[in-house]
Order: structure tokens, then C-alpha cells, then sequence
């Protein structure tokens, strides 16, 4: 009798440990929820990338050689060389 019940408690105990696995496995059911949560936190990431992205786009089409915004190409000068205009006010900020 012993023998005629080895091979199918084999196959039981493997078709629960696969079922185990399914479930509570590291890609399992119970992770599906921190899979999402990551989704999330990845769209979210994404959707800043994209838009610091389109303001670089947008700076760099600013500062085209064929036709450069000379606000734009002003402000970023004087930005890297510190200059100031005499009607200038400055505010520092703490």
C-alpha cells in the first residue's frame, strides 16, 4: 500500500509546492501589489524625466544658431558671467 501511494503523494506535493510559489512566490500573486506600487513610482519618475525633457528641448531651440531668442541668449550670459545691469535692483534671498 506504501508503494502504491508514493508516486501520486509526489506529484501532490510538487503540484503545492508550484501552487505555493504561485502565490506567495518572489513573482507570485502577493507581489502583484508592490509591482503596481512600483509602476506607479516608475510613471511618475517617467512623467518628470519627460517634461524636464521638453524644457531642455525647448531651452536648446531657444539658443538655435540659425535663430537665437536674444532675451533668452541675454538672460543665460548673464547668468554664467554674474553681470548686472545698472537699473538693476537685486533681492537676495535667504
Amino acid at each position: 500500500m506504501i508503494r502504491s501511494a508514493f508516486w501520486p503523494t509526489v506529484a501532490v506535493a510538487v503540484i503545492v509546492y508550484f501552487a505555493g510559489a504561485a502565490i506567495v512566490g518572489q513573482n507570485g500573486l502577493f507581489s502583484l501589489a508592490g509591482y503596481r506600487h512600483q509602476r506607479a513610482d516608475h510613471l511618475a519618475t517617467l512623467k518628470t524625466l519627460d517634461d524636464e525633457r521638453d524644457r531642455l528641448a525647448h531651452h536648446a531651440d531657444l539658443l538655435d544658431p540659425r535663430h537665437v531668442d536674444p532675451d533668452f541668449a541675454e538672460e543665460m550670459v548673464r547668468k554664467q558671467t554674474g553681470q548686472i545691469r545698472p537699473d538693476e535692483v537685486i533681492v537676495p534671498v535667504n
